[in-house]
């Protein structure tokens, strides 16, 4: 009878637990549970530092001696990456604000220096072309663009012309001389726009009495947009200016 009970509870029977760390977590399972072990998966967190999918630790460790039957427990590495939160950037200075970002698991994506009193600290935090706000959701690693303050210029540079320009090329141009897109007005029919044209803007790039209009890194241009130059007769105006 007791020969019978022990043979019913695999007593005096042992395995050696084989070494799982590092392999992919279906592997594993199924080489542990071939051997007679249950297994279960303790935890699943995630590092960038290890392959998706595989087993990070492993209770009992490898090599130790236990009853057959044992369960083994299993930390393994998640394949899809976890959301994290999106700091508060703005206001502090770039090297503060890349510590947190480190922390927060976000990297550094492109930075671009701006004309602000504020130089030095990150003036806008940008992501995938558009300002995201703090707690907005972001998979882990992802590239964060940032605006850094590069301090006021006093020295007047001339209004740049814009008429004619696409939207596009004219914030690549007011980007270069430090100047800020104010005001934004556009033609009800302008439904995109990276296409449109600039028809006006204000300060124009000269007076009523054709002397030229200067202007200071970090000031405010506003601008006008259209599909179509030929609707605005000012457009053609200032475009064929001598």
């Amino acid at each position: 009878m007791l020969e019978l009970l022990g043979y019913i509870t695999n007593h005096g029977q042992y395995l050696t637990v084989p070494s799982v760390v590092g392999k992919k977590t279906e592997d594993a399972i199924k080489m542990l549970e071939e051997k007679g072990f249950e297994v279960e998966i303790q935890d699943s967190v995630y590092t960038d530092t290890a392959s998706k999918g595989i087993v990070l630790k492993q209770i009992p460790d490898p090599s130790s001696t236990v009853k057959i039957n044992r369960t083994v427990l299993l930390t393994v590495n998640r394949k899809t990456l976890p959301m994290v939160d999106m700091p508060a950037l703005e206001g502090k200075s770039l090297n503060f604000a890349l510590e947190i970002m480190r922390r927060s698991h976000l990297t550094l994506g492109d930075t671009v220096f701006r004309p602000d009193f504020m130089k030095g600290s990150v003036i806008e935090q940008n992501f995938h072309g558009g300002r995201i706000k703090p707690g907005a959701k972001l998979p882990w690693g992802s590239a964060v663009d940032l605006v850094i303050g590069s301090g006021l210029n006093d020295e007047p540079i001339l209004v740049p012309d814009l008429i004619g320009l696409t939207f596009e090329e004219a914030k690549m141009v007011l980007q270069e001389n430090g100047i800020i897109i104010g005001a934004i007005v556009a033609d009800d029919d302008v439904k995109d726009s990276s296409a449109a044209f600039i028809w006006k803007q204000l300060p124009p790039r000269y007076n009523e009495v054709k002397e030229p209009v200067f202007i200071q890194s970090g000031q405010l241009l506003d601008i006008w947009l259209t599909t179509d130059l030929t609707k605005h007769p000012e457009s053609d105006t200032l475009i064929n200016k001598p």
